[in-house]
């Protein structure tokens, strides 16, 4: 069986009463699961085609407040660094095209989740629009946010509803997290994540309506290291889940070897990959270890926050492997999400790849999703993939252990 991301049974069922609530975003969530566990089933060998669209992830906008220092975008050596802001911004995809993409999807009998992402998606002027809209669509819409302006929206977030609000928190406490999580004008990250919990709470206490579903989203660094119980110590009465990441990372060596085998795939050397080249990872394994199990021992209580850990490895020798032998892949050795979710980059570009996405199969602005979805290209990557395994940049992607 391939082994796949999932949240786990405890999570599952505390995360139920609120869910419940919404019979269409539960049947969706069942369905995506469902369709993960049976892969194997379904594309014993496969000819590149695939079924329906379960998630159309747009990373919306490449505009980013913050440096975050594990961020393959804007951090130590991301990809974005040197490009001019101005020309990111004037070739992003307009409101009014993703509009027509959404009915698009509908009309093909897709209906998938939608997923925003970025860069800062709420940077995204228009965004809310797209939220409600797609939710009016029958979409359920998630967004991963740094928290900035989220306060501001939170009553429209709340009506819309929003399905899943991520929010990215690094620390305990403003020192923390700010230095994990730096912002380009030098400010307060940390009281924008605060405000971001509070103000949704409140507006969902109001509504009744349990929506959106309030998750902590942790990348795991040497500047968080200590502090992980104490996050979870800190924020677990504001928050409906914690998830932790070990993070995504690659190293010099293995990006010379995915260049070498994208090259002969493809016939094309790629570059993304190469971003999330850096010196965060984690280096006290043991110490590492402790704060996991504490995280894990904490969430068991009947009345505790759930915690997920993403990928989910435990144990020292484990924890080492994954921080220092990127080609060990804990059994991750098929990418469903390829099979599933659709990723559109912030200038309309349509990828099978969320975090290395050189490989382009079209471009939104000229074609719709459902046209590229098994289109010649999409289905010669997908069978590559299949035929020849995964490539040596996928050991770490948070499409093959975070999907």
């Amino acid at each position: 069986m391939v082994r796949t991301s999932r949240i786990g049974v405890g999570p599952a069922i505390k995360g139920l009463p609120r869910i419940i609530r919404h019979p269409r975003i539960l049947a969706k969530l069942v369905t995506l699961q469902a369709e993960k566990r049976l892969f194997s089933l379904r594309y014993p060998k496969t000819n590149g085609r695939a079924g329906r669209i379960r998630q159309a992830s747009f990373r919306i906008t490449d505009l980013c407040n913050l440096r975050c220092h594990t961020c393959g975008q804007w951090g130590e050596s991301g990809f974005l660094h040197g490009l001019d802001l101005k020309r990111l911004k004037e070739r992003e995809v307009k409101p009014a095209r993703y509009l027509e993409i959404f009915k698009d999807l509908i009309r093909h009998r897709h209906q998938p989740l939608v997923y925003f992402w970025g860069g800062e998606p709420m940077l995204y002027d228009g965004l809310l629009d797209l939220i409600e809209e797609a939710t009016r669509l029958g979409m359920p819409v998630s967004i991963a946010t740094n928290g900035t302006r989220v306060a501001a929206a939170a009553e429209r977030l709340v009506e819309a509803p929003l399905f899943l609000l991520q929010v990215s928190l690094d620390g305990p406490t403003a020192e923390i997290h700010n230095r994990a999580r730096p912002s380009v004008g030098g400010g307060n990250n940390f009281k924008d994540v605060q405000n971001a919990f509070k103000a949704v709470s409140e507006a969902r206490r109001r509504s009744r309506s349990g929506l959106p579903f309030l998750v902590s989203l942790t990348t795991i660094s040497q500047a968080n290291l200590e502090h992980l119980v104490d996050i979870y110590e800190a924020f677990r009465d504001q928050v409906d889940l914690f998830v932790f990441y070990l993070s995504w990372w690659i190293d010099a060596e293995r990006a010379q070897a995915h260049e070498e085998d994208f090259l002969g795939r493809f016939g094309f050397v790629p570059n993304k990959h190469r971003g999330w080249i850096g010196g965060w990872k984690s280096a006290d394994h043991r110490r590492l270890d402790e704060q996991l199990r504490s995280l894990v021992a904490r969430s068991r209580r009947l009345k505790a926050t759930p915690v997920t850990i993403l990928p989910s490895i435990l144990g020292e020798d484990n924890l080492k492997a994954y921080y220092t032998d990127h080609a060990c892949r804990f059994g991750f050795d098929r990418c469903i999400s390829i099979y599933q979710a659709v990723e559109v980059n912030s200038n309309g570009d349509v990828s099978p790849c969320r975090d290395y996405h050189d490989f382009v199969v079209g471009n939104i602005k000229n074609a719709t999703i459902t046209n590229l979805w098994n289109s010649i290209p999409y289905q010669n990557f997908r069978r590559s993939l299949s035929d020849q395994g995964l490539m040596p940049g996928c050991s770490r992607c948070c499409g093959l252990m975070g999907y």
